[in-house]
C-alpha cells in the first residue's frame, strides 16, 4: 500500500511538472503562495515574532491572501486582509469571509491596486491593535527563502536548467527560485513576466486589466540584478494563452501562469538547445466567469484580437496596450541604472 502525504496543505504548494514542449517543462501549482505563506508563519512562531493570540494582518491582492486564510483556519489564527476594490470580486470575497478572514476593502477608483492606500490601511490598523503580526510578503526575505524547495524540485525534475521564466509581482517566486538555481547554474537566464502599467521595471503606474503580476510599489523582494530580460505582456495575449492552454493541453491555470506560459514557449522556441523551466502560479477556478467566458471576452473592446507570435524588442522603456507584448534586455542592471542610462541615451520613459 502506498503511503499518503497527511499534509494537505504541502500538496497544495506542491507544483505539477508538466511538459509543454520538448525542452520547456512547466511548474504548475495549485496555490503557489502557500510556500512562502507557510514558511513566514512558521519561522515567525518558531522565532517567538508570532504567537496564537496575535492577529494577522496584510495587504493582498488575492492568492497570498488565500493562503493566509486556509492555514489561519486550520491554526486558528485571527487574520486581517486588506484589499481594493478592483482586485477582489465578490465571489472571491466570500471564500474569504468563510474561512474567517476579516476583510476590509478600500475604494480604487482609478483601477491600479491603489496598493499605497492599502498600505496606509495597513499602517492605522497596526496602530490601533500594535500586538499584531505582519508577513510582509513585500519585503520579507522569507518569501524568497521559501522557494528553495521549488528550486530543489525542478532540478530533480529537469536537472541542468538554462532558462527560468516567471512573472514577478512580489518578487518571491522568480527571484527566490533564481537565486537558488543560479547557486548551481551560474550561467542561468532569468525572464521576468510583467505586465503594462506596473512600476517594476520602469512603467508608469496605471489601470491593469491583467491581475495577480505587477505591482504599484517597489517591492524589496525584487532583485533587479538577477533579471536578464523583462517581457511585459498584455492582457489580451494572456488570456488567449489561457485559453489555448486548456484547449491544446488541459491545463486549466489562470491568466498570470499564461503570460508566463507564453513567453516560456517563446524562450523555448528561440532556445532549442536549451532547457526552459516556466513558474504558473494559479489554477483558473478564480477566473472562470472572466477569461475563460465567452461573454465577459466578447465585451472587452478589440477582442478577438489575434494574439502575438513573439514580443516587439524595445529599447527604451514604454507603456503598451493590453494587446502588446514587448522584450526589453534588462542586462542584471539596476533601475536607477536603467534610468541613468535612458537619460544618457536622450531617450525617457514613457
Amino acid at each position: 500500500m502506498v503511503a499518503l502525504d497527511g499534509d494537505y496543505f504541502r500538496a497544495l504548494e506542491t507544483p505539477r511538472m508538466a511538459a509543454l514542449a520538448p525542452n520547456l517543462i512547466a511548474a504548475a501549482f495549485p496555490l503557489m503562495k502557500l510556500m512562502p505563506a507557510r514558511y513566514i508563519l512558521d519561522r515567525a512562531v518558531a522565532d517567538g515574532a508570532f504567537e496564537a493570540r496575535m492577529r494577522i494582518v496584510e495587504t493582498t491582492s488575492g492568492t497570498f491572501g488565500m493562503a493566509l486564510a486556509l492555514l489561519s483556519a486550520a491554526r486558528g489564527y485571527r487574520l486581517t486582509l486588506v484589499s481594493a476594490s478592483s482586485l477582489v470580486d465578490a465571489k472571491y470575497k466570500a471564500r474569504l469571509d468563510g474561512l474567517g478572514a476579516q476583510m476590509i476593502i478600500t475604494e480604487d477608483h482609478a483601477g491600479d491596486g491603489d496598493q499605497l492606500a492599502r498600505l496606509q490601511r495597513l499602517d492605522d490598523i497596526r496602530r490601533a491593535e500594535p500586538n499584531c503580526f505582519w508577513p510582509r510578503q513585500y519585503d520579507n526575505p522569507g518569501n524568497a527563502l521559501a522557494y528553495a524547495r521549488l528550486a530543489e524540485q525542478l532540478v530533480q525534475t529537469v536537472g541542468e536548467i538554462d532558462c527560468l521564466v516567471g512573472c514577478v509581482g512580489s518578487g518571491g517566486s522568480l527571484c527566490g527560485t533564481a537565486m537558488f538555481l543560479r547557486a548551481v547554474f551560474p550561467h542561468l537566464i532569468v525572464i521576468a513576466v510583467d505586465t503594462h502599467r506596473s512600476i517594476l521595471f520602469g512603467q508608469p503606474a496605471g489601470k491593469r486589466l491583467l491581475r495577480g503580476l505587477g505591482n504599484s510599489i517597489l517591492p524589496g523582494n525584487l532583485r533587479h540584478d538577477l533579471i536578464d530580460e523583462v517581457h511585459w505582456v498584455g492582457g489580451y495575449p494572456a488570456f488567449s494563452e489561457a485559453r489555448r492552454l486548456l484547449r491544446e493541453h488541459g491545463i486549466f491555470q489562470g491568466p498570470t501562469s499564461a503570460a508566463a506560459a507564453l513567453v516560456g514557449r517563446w524562450a523555448a522556441s528561440t532556445r532549442p538547445g536549451a532547457r526552459i523551466a516556466v513558474i504558473m502560479p494559479d489554477e483558473g477556478h478564480r477566473y472562470a466567469e472572466t477569461v475563460f467566458d465567452d461573454a465577459w471576452l466578447g465585451a472587452l473592446p478589440g477582442w478577438p484580437c489575434s494574439p502575438p507570435s513573439e514580443p516587439r524588442e524595445v529599447t527604451i522603456v514604454e507603456s503598451g496596450s493590453e494587446a502588446d507584448w514587448m522584450r526589453f534586455i534588462w542586462a542584471r542592471r539596476s533601475l536607477d541604472r536603467i534610468v541613468d542610462d535612458e537619460v544618457k541615451n536622450e531617450g525617457r520613459f514613457r
